[in-house]
């Protein structure tokens, strides 16, 4: 079966020139992104496998400097609407992990890593196989809630108060939506929290 490579440049029957390079790869680099972001975890009972040496779910480790304690929830409130703040209407890119374009699980790893000092995994699968699962009348500010958000689509946000949470929307980037409205309490899923 051709592939992509040999389409484009090694076949002497097709000339293309550099502008349809770049169209080329403009398309393939954002679909293999999009296969890694937020909706990236496989069907429920399928195996999940790891790059060769990894042989666990990579955990939460440590950023370098000072770090917020999780259970301190003044503080973790405060530090999350600081960083919405700051990030409020960065729009919504697969694969994103900066202010130009973020996904939701970029946004929680970014947020983490920056305000809070906790270093976690980059996709939503893994983020949502760290912690203790806490219930939804239970939750407090810091906690990772997720959501199950079409057919193999997983979305992850983080709890701030109030039934509110701070995610990177595919329809609003950086917002903060309520756990009641319709369409996320039809896809809620769980919730997590950090022991540190």
């Amino acid at each position: 079966m051709p592939t992509l490579r040999n389409i484009a440049w090694e076949n002497n029957n097709l000339k293309l020139g550099g502008a349809m390079k770049k169209s080329i790869w403009l398309m393939v680099v954002p679909l293999t992104i999009g296969l890694v972001g937020c909706s990236s975890v496989p069907e429920k009972g399928t195996k999940v496998t790891h790059a060769p040496g990894v042989t666990h779910v990579p955990g939460v480790t440590h950023a370098p400097g000072a770090m917020v304690n999780l259970e301190n929830t003044s503080l973790v409130k405060k530090v999350l609407y600081e960083q919405y703040n700051q990030w409020k209407h960065t729009r919504y890119r697969m694969g994103g992990m900066s202010r130009s374009g973020v996904d939701c699980s970029g946004f929680i790893q970014v947020t983490f890593k920056t305000k809070l000092g906790v270093v976690l995994p980059r996709s939503t699968e893994f983020q949502a196989q760290l912690g203790e699962s806490v219930s939804k009348s239970e939750l407090r500010a810091g906690d990772l809630v997720f959501f199950k958000t079409r057919w193999s689509g997983r979305h992850v946000g983080v709890y701030i108060e109030d039934g509110r949470f701070l995610h990177a929307s595919s329809t609003y980037g950086v917002t903060i939506s309520k756990l009641n409205e319709s369409y996320w309490k039809s896809a809620y899923w769980k919730a997590k929290r950090l022991d540190m």
